[in-house]
């Protein structure tokens, strides 16, 4: 899943990885060599041409060459209707961008983020309002790991 995805990208360049739910999307930056994934902010989403272009946008500003996606996968590893919908996103993103798009298992992501918030005794409303961007950099991260062990 993630070869063909490393195979795509040039040797530097930041990533993105992306949290994509039903009413937002959490966006998680690398730095340029790839080691570190940052959480950066979380879209509001409303419809998907909006959402492309705001996405886009980001990609641009910060020179992204690839985006992962969180892959939610039942916790038996079989595909529900999430997985569904987050692939017609990634097809209907990729009709509007170059960039390689590749997925990652998300299993647990949203938990470890939450665990985190806690453990820095963030507030219930700040949790609310950073949890997917938080999700998005342990997505990311996950993938640069993986990422790191291919290229060696």
């Amino acid at each position: 899943m993630i070869d063909d995805f490393a195979a795509s990208l040039p040797p530097m360049g930041a990533i993105a990885g992306l949290d994509f739910g039903d009413k937002t999307i959490g966006i998680a930056v690398s730095d340029t060599f790839r080691q570190i994934a940052s959480p950066l902010l979380t879209i509001r989403r409303t419809k998907f041409t909006v959402d492309a272009e705001e996405l886009l946008a980001i990609t641009k500003q910060r020179s992204i060459v690839g985006l992962i996606l969180g892959l939610p996968l039942n916790m038996d590893g079989s595909e529900g209707p999430r997985v569904q919908k987050t692939r017609a996103f990634a097809r209907n993103l990729s009709r509007l961008t170059p960039l390689p798009i590749g997925f990652w298992d998300e299993r647990l992501s949203t938990v470890a983020a939450e665990r985190a918030l806690l453990e820095a005794d963030t507030s219930r409303r700040r949790r609310a309002e950073v949890i997917d961007h938080v999700a998005a950099g342990y997505i990311l991260q996950g993938a640069l790991d993986r990422l790191h062990v291919l290229r060696n």
